[in-house]
């Protein structure tokens, strides 16, 4: 492979598209992009470019693309897998500047959006046609659709309504050769592979968005949330799997463990009750009939399950000021310690106990504290671990406390991610959970929208190398399988 070109030959060349102050390559200007949410990993840009339309994101992949450039695409930054962390040597194309909605369709109640508008815009422009996009990461106030589509997103009312994937019609793409592609259409279904599902999630490692179509919902008659408090984490962790278990599928189902509660209620002053180990807020929406009687219904299993307190919202106001500690959690707990590392990682509702307990004992043997925050009805985890990174080894301490904790979650039979990603935090881990031939197939994949592995390398999938040594994946003869596919 030549040279890569130099910064001052990458901008000269991006020049004849791009327009004035759309390529940044100073330190001083490319330093904001040296990482996302994930900010124990950074890495300054080579160079950043900050195109503004589809013909532009078309010609910087062309020439990234004859040049032999790596890639990585950026949404608003606030993913917490490090998947948008620049190449050090390669070109960060940020979709910043794509923040139109583009259309909005009353009768088929679809919005189209280009990548860059926040999630929450969706819905506030939806909002005085009495529709909504249901996805809503607690980020949502400034995350973006198209990174929400790259990590396949979810949030708080995931359970119900479904993650990124459920709630899209069409996306559209460019390919790292600079190929327009448009997967999905505006029919119920359609011919052939399933291609929209495949560039869910991807991360950015088959094309860069720049398009999106996505479904709204009416605005139900009615929500009302329940908050339940416990003296025992199992006990509403066993109230979570009863819930499911009668057939009630909650707006929300989420949980926060005692040191999280106390943190968002100091943070937030929701109201919350302090003296509990843990706290679920469940809620239901439709109309008033249909909620009321799911209310009743869940209040009957959390009580039956321990509760030692229920409160249901009697306003709007307070049903979001439930909700308003709850997706704060994360900024609450960042008061607590000098820094703190946010896993993600989703198990079987059964095991919610078991693993909770065993994440304490964890914490107990790494000299390291932990708060709980979590979509409980999924069983998607978010333990955030506290520690000081200023001080020799803890940051190091943290990532191995982590690394256990996912591998916990695959030994139950769960997985590594629900909806923060892979990017480069689990990448190790992506050899526990997955056997030669079945990472093969991912980059088998991988290899058909991008030969020359130029997007967003050494993210999500790892090498089948890379997991040989690491002495985490079974080697057959001393040889990994497949030593013919890309090493990316």
């Amino acid at each position: 492979m030549s040279a890569t070109p130099t910064q001052a030959e990458i901008s000269a060349a991006l020049s004849r598209w791009l327009a004035p102050g759309s390529i940044l390559s100073q330190p001083e200007d490319v330093r904001p992009f040296e990482t996302d949410g994930l900010s124990s990993y950074r890495q300054l840009p080579y160079v950043v470019v900050l195109p503004q339309n589809e013909a532009e994101v078309q010609a910087v992949l062309r020439y990234c693309h004859e040049a032999s450039i790596p890639v990585v695409a950026r949404g608003s930054g606030t993913g917490l897998s490090g998947g948008a962390l620049p190449h050090a040597q390669g070109v960060l194309l940020s979709l910043s500047r794509f923040m139109r909605i583009l259309d909005i369709d009353v009768l088929a109640r679809t919005a189209r959006v280009q990548p860059g508008v926040r999630n929450l815009a969706i819905s506030e422009a939806a909002a005085p046609l009495g529709l909504y996009y249901a996805p809503d990461p607690s980020s949502q106030i400034a995350c973006s659709i198209g990174g929400n589509v790259a990590e396949n997103s979810g949030g708080v009312h995931c359970l119900k309504y479904g993650l990124t994937v459920h709630n899209l019609v069409k996306v559209r793409a460019v390919t790292m050769a600079g190929e327009i592609i448009e997967l999905g259409c505006d029919a119920l279904d359609s011919a052939g592979y399933d291609l929209m599902a495949l560039i869910t999630g991807s991360e950015g490692l088959l094309g860069v968005i720049t398009e999106v179509t996505v479904k709204l919902l009416p605005k139900p008659q009615k929500a009302q949330a329940i908050l339940a408090a416990f003296d025992d984490i199992e006990k509403a962790g066993q109230a979570v799997a009863s819930i499911i278990a009668a057939g009630i599928i909650p707006a929300g189902l989420e949980m926060m463990d005692g040191p999280a509660t106390r943190a968002a209620e100091a943070f937030v002053h929701a109201n919350y009750p302090l003296e509990a180990e843990a706290v679920l807020i469940c809620e239901s929406d439709g109309t008033p009939e249909e909620v009321a009687d799911e209310m009743a219904r869940m209040q009957a299993i959390l009580e039956n399950s321990g509760a030692i307190e229920t409160r249901f919202s009697q306003d709007e106001a307070q049903r979001l000021k439930f909700w308003a500690g709850r997706k704060a959690a994360f900024p609450a707990v960042g008061r607590l310690s000098p820094d703190y590392y946010c896993i993600d990682g989703t198990i079987p509702r059964r095991t919610l106990g078991a693993v909770l307990k065993r994440i304490y004992e964890m914490s107990h043997e790494f000299g390291l504290e932990v708060c709980n925050v979590f979509h409980a009805g999924d069983g998607n985890l978010h333990p955030l671990i506290l520690f000081d990174a200023a001080k020799p080894g803890e940051f190091e301490r943290t990532e191995a406390y982590a690394g256990k904790i996912l591998e916990l979650c695959v030994e139950v039979g769960g997985t590594i991610t629900g909806e923060h990603g892979v990017g480069v935090e689990k990448i190790n881990q992506m050899c526990i959970q997955f056997r030669p031939d079945e990472l093969a197939t991912f980059h088998a994949v991988k290899a058909a929208f991008d030969p020359e592995g130029l997007l967003n390398p050494g993210k999500a999938v790892p090498t089948l190398h890379r997991c040989a040594e690491m002495g985490r994946m079974h080697v057959h003869h001393n040889h990994t399988a497949h030593p013919d596919l890309p090493r990316f």
